[in-house]
């Protein structure tokens, strides 16, 4: 499933996205007890956004770990935000003249929940739930990652994808954007995630001059790789085209080096560059459908919050709009 995001201004769209998350949550294998959470959940996130919210959206996405399925539900608004965010999980507390149970009852259900809330900018809401409890076992991945990828406003497809290989001891992102957009530019994205899943033992570099060979008879796509290395703490990186990235600490924002082109048609210049990492650092990467202009740093505590949380104020508050959007971001998952 590619990410779904529904605009929730109203209270008619409110029923229609609980249907549409519980018929996901079945699709991805959740029983009866377990789609009846979604839609209390997706329900009490969408009123939220009708009562609260300046331009609410509802984002839901597919995970998938330990061999179970899962969905994320993220809430995005430019409301008034929240004074006392721990206040306003109480239940019985209210500012709209309603019960106040609704984020109470979220953050129950959910298996992981999380909220970054500044007043006058707005809310972002996280919650994710699983088809079954999760294995008390540590998670089999280096990194926690949160992502949004989605199309243009006037399109059914999302002409960006990304891709992530894993190994005990790195982990390798790839962000990709076919040029232009609709199906033309998803095709090209998918040929260079086909790729890069052939490919990803490989460097960053080669895996690209892989991926424009392959991308030839496709429009061509802008495509950027990270490859994090745990024991040598460094970053490879190669990227063509309009993939920003970097990697942010509590020191600095470094951003990686790209080179003009369009990956399948225009390779005039590769070169694949290294940078330190640390276990505190994140990793930002994103498609030329987010602005470049943001600061993590002008957010209070916004850096220490889950990786989707980062993500979608990044992509409330930056998206462009005029083109197809992936913002990912990612840290060293420290269940490990």
């Amino acid at each position: 499933m590619s990410d779904m995001i529904f605009p929730i201004t109203e209270d008619s769209q409110v029923g229609e996205v609980r249907r549409i998350a519980t018929v996901v949550a079945e699709e991805l294998g959740f029983n009866d007890t377990q789609c009846g959470k979604v839609a209390i959940v997706v329900t009490e996130v969408a009123k939220n956004l009708v009562k609260h919210a300046t331009e609410g959206q509802l984002l839901l996405r597919s995970l998938h770990s330990q061999n179970l399925s899962g969905l994320e539900i993220l809430g995005l608004d430019k409301g008034l935000g929240m004074e006392d965010v721990q206040k306003c999980l109480e239940d019985g507390f209210s500012t709209a003249g309603t019960p106040g149970n609704g984020l109470g009852a979220i953050s129950r259900l959910s298996s992981f929940f999380d909220i970054y809330s500044v007043p006058q900018l707005g809310t972002v809401l996280l919650s994710r739930l699983w088809s079954k409890d999760l294995p008390l076992a540590k998670s089999n991945s280096s990194l926690e990652v949160g992502a949004i990828c989605v199309p243009i406003a006037s399109e059914q497809v999302c002409g960006d994808a990304w891709s992530i290989y894993e190994s005990p001891t790195k982990s390798v992102i790839l962000v990709a954007d076919g040029l232009g957009h609709g199906l033309g530019a998803a095709e090209a994205s998918s040929k260079a995630v086909e790729i890069f899943q052939n490919y990803a033992h490989l460097s960053p570099k080669e895996i690209i001059e892989h991926c424009h060979g392959a991308l030839r008879s496709t429009r061509g796509a802008a495509i950027a790789i990270a490859e994090i290395n745990f024991d040598q703490q460094t970053v490879r990186f190669a990227g063509v085209g309009n993939i920003s990235a970097a990697i942010i600490t509590s020191l600095e924002s470094r951003s990686m080096v790209s080179y003009n082109g369009i990956v399948g048609h225009q390779l005039l210049k590769l070169q694949e560059f290294s940078y330190p990492w640390s276990s505190q650092a994140l990793l930002v990467m994103h498609s030329d459908g987010l602005a470049t202009q943001w600061r993590l740093n002008r957010y209070i505590n916004l850096v220490g919050k889950h990786p989707s949380l980062i993500a979608g104020v990044l992509y409330r508050d930056f998206k462009r709009g005029r083109d197809d959007v992936t913002v990912l971001v990612a840290r060293e998952n420290f269940e490990n």
